[in-house]
């Protein structure tokens, strides 16, 4: 009957009407989840460093520091994941005051640079892998895909396959940097831009000279093994004292 298939008709175009913008909206939402979770363009930082305290905006242990020009990428990483950082840099400040994990990593470890963290669950059981590592395992293979093949800004990831890490342990994180000696700062560090947040890098500033080292101080120095085995920034000692910005010029791009 001619009412009866129009009717029909009218009501099949409805249904698939409905069903397309279904469609187009999962895909949408799909897109942005998929936009949230890769990882955003790198850019270089060439404003001096310093050491700073991690910010309560990411959970810490009490008195760990970092360079500050990574501050907004943990920020960044702390907003997405239930991470909790047990050790930033670990050397001396200009002070005379260590800070860190004393002795506990590798010689050339860029926790001597003040850019590397090393992560743990935020509300999990010390030394066991169970479902509060879930979170911190999507984050290791988000910053590093492949074993070994690290998402910029990343330098070195740390976690399973790895000695001394993974689930149960920890996750380390490395930025890549230019080539710095123990206990420097490095000329410039990759980071992800965060919405504009962090120092701005829009063209190489010159670094600041060597901060003055207290006398009498001798930084630390680092095991020949250990738990740790990112690649080695360089095997010259850095300044004693303290942490000061290296005046270092022709490094290659990734800090080769």
């Amino acid at each position: 009957m001619p009412g009866t298939i129009d009717t029909l008709a009218g009501k099949a175009c409805a249904l698939a009407a409905l069903l397309l913008g279904a469609a187009v909206a999962f895909l949408a939402c799909w897109g942005v989840s998929a936009a949230s979770a890769a990882s955003p363009v790198t850019r270089s930082v060439y404003a001096p460093g310093r050491i700073v305290p991690i910010p309560a905006s990411v959970p810490h242990e009490a008195g760990d520091m970092v360079d500050r020009r990574i501050v907004p990428d943990l920020r960044w990483i702390a907003s997405r994941y239930p991470i909790y950082v047990t050790d930033g840099y670990s050397g001396p400040l200009p002070s005379g005051r260590h800070v860190g994990c004393d002795m506990c990593h590798v010689r050339g470890s860029d926790h001597y640079n003040g850019l590397a963290v090393d992560i743990v669950p935020l509300h999990g059981t010390p030394g066991r892998c169970d479902a509060s590592w879930a979170p911190i395992t999507r984050l290791a293979h988000w910053a590093e895909p492949a074993q070994n093949r690290p998402r910029p800004p990343f330098r070195w990831v740390g976690y399973d396959g790895d000695a001394g890490h993974g689930c149960g342990n920890h996750l380390h994180l490395s930025w890549e940097h230019a080539i710095a000696p123990m206990f420097t700062l490095a000329q410039w560090v990759d980071v992800f831009p965060t919405g504009g947040h962090g120092p701005s890098a829009t063209a190489p500033q010159k670094p600041s000279p060597p901060q003055t080292p207290p006398s009498g101080v001798k930084p630390p120095k680092g095991p020949q093994g250990g738990s740790e085995a990112e690649p080695a920034a360089e095997s010259a000692s850095g300044p004693r004292g303290g942490v000061s910005t290296v005046q270092s010029g022709g490094v290659s791009p990734h800090g080769d």
